[in-house]
């Protein structure tokens, strides 16, 4: 059986949340190993809509919506640190977001959530204001009729997801980290200093060890007295040919990429386990799309594929290090492009200090204990 050399600390998975995890590390000084599984494994970094996104966030959740609010006021900086070290541009684009609204029921619901968030953070609320037709129009000409209203925030943004994940991958290994693919962990088991981690292609042994492996954290979480539960949650993304600049800002459901192709998304299925496309979910994208932006009807679809996201019964993320086994660690979220930079800059570093509550224990998975 392979064996690896004993580490200080390692994260398990290395899509966007352990990759941004390893960067804030090795930006510290530490020298983290990630172990990542194959090539085709089910990963959110690979499927995600690449938003940065504040609006309409923590609805009951005062602190949740702080959080992402604070994770978008770092990325800019954020996305320069990466560039300086890895001469990557991730297509950072903060110019505001809309989420269209196509009847009056819809535009209601999120003008509701908007403003829920205002008067739950008072004067730290995220700026926002509800548009209807006109008004959406003056801001975006080419929108179609059927869109009666939106909603507008500044604060949001996006960018180009698969540079920002090579960035990341890029970046960290270039300040330290080491990268080990194939090396999915199916086992932890607790030792005197440190834990021993396996899998089919050997073990490892290490002082520290942050759980990031996504939708797999569940049950690897129990093994170090931690909670990770996640609640089943398929999303599918649709992506066009390549087409003019038309729309410079981004959406909840439609954006078009720095390379000019417009993707397609925002459906979710919560009762199946395959990871093929629905046809069905594909058509009614497509023609909300189409009822967005009419001159849509033209443009060829090239791609479609589907993932499950990271997502806990509360929509929250956790954050937390183990109270019976010192120096393991969960870190995982659904919203993995949002979050990177406090994840980088704030997470990475309380662990590299060894902080015992990881982000004020404003997200433990001891909530989910309340009986």
């Amino acid at each position: 059986m392979r064996r690896l050399p004993d580490q200080n600390i390692i994260i398990i998975g290395a899509g966007l949340v352990g990759s941004a995890i390893a960067w804030g590390l090795a930006r510290s000084g530490l020298r983290p190993m990630l172990l990542d599984g194959e090539d085709l494994s089910l990963r959110a970094s690979r499927a995600n809509f690449a938003l940065i996104w504040v609006q309409g966030k923590g609805v009951g959740a005062p602190h949740y919506a702080r959080w992402t609010m604070q994770s978008a006021r770092l990325w800019p900086a954020f996305a320069d640190e990466l560039r300086d070290v890895t001469g990557l541009d991730v297509a950072l684009k903060q110019t505001g977001a809309f989420t269209f609204c196509l009847d009056e029921r819809e535009l209601q619901m999120f003008a509701e959530d908007v403003d829920t968030v205002a008067r739950e953070l008072g004067n730290d609320a995220p700026e926002h204001v509800v548009l209807d037709h006109q008004g959406t129009a003056k801001m975006v000409p080419s929108i179609g009729r059927d869109v009666i209203g939106s909603i507008y925030s500044p604060m949001d943004g996006d960018v180009n997801s698969l540079r920002l994940f090579r960035a990341l991958h890029t970046g960290m290994i270039k300040l330290g980290a080491a990268y080990e693919p194939h090396c999915e962990v199916s086992s932890i088991t607790p030792q005197n200093g440190g834990f021993l981690l396996s899998g089919t292609w050997g073990e490892v042994f290490t002082e520290r060890v942050i759980l990031a492996a996504g939708n797999g954290n569940a049950e690897l979480a129990k093994s170090v007295g931690l909670d990770a539960p996640v609640v089943r949650s398929k999303g599918q993304i649709l992506v066009t040919e390549k087409c003019a600049p038309f729309f410079p800002y981004t959406a909840a459901t439609l954006r078009q990429a720095d390379e000019g192709g417009v993707m397609i998304g925002d459906s979710q299925e919560t009762h199946t386990d395959r990871i093929a496309t629905n046809q069905d979910i594909s058509a009614v994208l497509a023609n909300r799309a189409v009822r967005t932006f009419p001159h849509l009807a033209d443009v060829n679809v090239i791609r479609s594929w589907a993932g499950f996201r990271v997502k806990t019964p509360d929509g929250l993320p956790v954050y937390e290090q183990s109270e019976s086994h010192k120096g393991a660690y969960v870190v995982m979220c659904h919203s993995g492009v949002t979050l990177a930079a406090n994840h980088a800059l704030i997470v990475a570093q309380e662990i590299a200090a060894d902080v015992k509550q990881l982000a004020g224990d404003a997200f433990s998975g001891r909530r989910f204990h309340v009986s």
